[in-house]
């Protein structure tokens, strides 16, 4: 099976990148493990959006789109689960 190809938005990467170091590790080694299995067990699909994916990383989320066709995933925000869903 092809592996997906993973992009995060601007606005994502800006999230990241204000992480601390740690949790940012941590965070991004789960966005990798996406490529191979978009939809790794304990993913929730979210009832906000149509294709909206997340994942739980720590106290940290990644929301994020599954487009199968073009095998691609698009992560839209990644921040603490207190915020994660506004």
């Amino acid at each position: 099976m092809d592996a997906y190809e993973v992009r995060l938005k601007s606005s994502a990467l800006k999230e990241l990148k204000g992480l601390p170091k740690r949790d940012a590790g941590r965070v991004l080694s789960s966005i990798r493990a996406l490529r191979n299995e978009p939809r790794p067990r304990g993913a929730k699909k979210l009832r906000l959006g149509k294709s909206l994916w997340r994942i739980r990383v720590g106290d940290f989320r990644a929301i994020y789109e599954i487009d199968d066709e073009r095998r691609i995933i698009r992560i839209t925000r990644i921040r603490h689960r207190d915020v994660a869903y506004r």
